[in-house]
């Protein structure tokens, strides 16, 4: 039996490709459109306002979903039926999306970590630049050696969420430990952290900074994005400008970056202290 919708969602993709979505967006929204024509069982063209708000029932009741998941998922299916020209998806209407805290380790925690990899020059390394960067993982794991100029200290981010390139700063112990890494490489050019087959997988980095994170102690889950949340708490803790963390991040609103001003109490409490009046 043939797959309903086939032409619809290959023009959809390569409308959000013209867009110019990210990879990410691309493949998740075209996703959701499949499970949405695979559970109702009809071409898009023939599918009701109807039978869009009994799939929205499904998701939220027998799959169980969260908000930030239906919030996606019905973005994806307004998007998809806008683009064919149906109205079926007028009346879904999203859930506003619960605003989670970072989650983030202290400063002595990120230490331990980074030192937990010293013996291994590519580890150290790179949880290095996670570290002090910032990047996201799928960022780290697209770097090629050209990227990084060691001179300047800094890394040209390219193509990263929402396909915007950046310059984000290199600190000079992550500077020494990239020449280390470098030093003890055959072939200096290509992506800039590889195994054995190639260019390093985001799925790799998240296992070795998991048995970093055990190696070193740590009781709480850490994962890239755990550092890149940890690298943006401690530069507001600091004095950090919103918006140069906003730059650093590559957040495209400084909607998206204010939330870590929520996230810091002994911060507040230490600002509040310093600058309240003095009646």
């Amino acid at each position: 039996m043939m797959q309903n919708g086939i032409r619809e969602i290959h023009e959809f993709k390569e409308s959000l490709r013209a867009e110019k979505r990210s990879k990410h967006t691309v493949k998740q929204y075209c996703h959701i459109v499949n499970n949405v024509l695979a559970h109702v069982g009809r071409e898009p063209a023939q599918i009701t306002r109807d039978d869009l708000a009994h799939y929205k029932a499904h998701l939220a009741i027998e799959k169980e979903y969260s908000k930030n998941s239906m919030y996606t998922t019905i973005k994806g299916i307004q998007a998809f039926f806008r683009f064919i020209g149906s109205d079926a998806a007028e009346d879904l209407v999203p859930p506003r999306r619960s605003e989670r805290m970072p989650r983030y380790i202290s400063e002595a925690e990120a230490h331990a970590l980074i030192e937990s990899a010293k013996e291994e020059k590519r580890d150290y390394a790179m949880l290095k630049v996670l570290a002090y960067t910032g990047l996201r993982v799928s960022e780290l794991c697209a770097l090629n050696v050209d990227d990084v100029d060691m001179h300047e200290r800094v890394v040209s981010v390219k193509s990263g969420k929402g396909d915007k390139d950046r310059i984000t700063i290199l600190d000079d112990s992550t500077v020494t430990a990239l020449r280390g890494y470098l030093a003890s490489r055959a072939k200096l050019s290509g992506p800039l952290f590889v195994t054995k087959r190639g260019r390093i997988s985001p799925i790799s980095v998240q296992r070795i900074v998991k048995k970093c994170a055990k190696s070193a102690g740590i009781q709480k889950k850490v994962t890239p994005h755990v550092l890149r949340h940890t690298f943006a708490t401690s530069l507001l803790r600091r004095g950090a400008d919103i918006r140069i963390i906003q730059k650093l991040l590559g957040h495209s609103s400084i909607a998206t970056t204010q939330i870590y001003t929520h996230v810091d109490d002994a911060m507040l409490k230490s600002v509040y202290e310093k600058a309240k009046p003095n009646y």
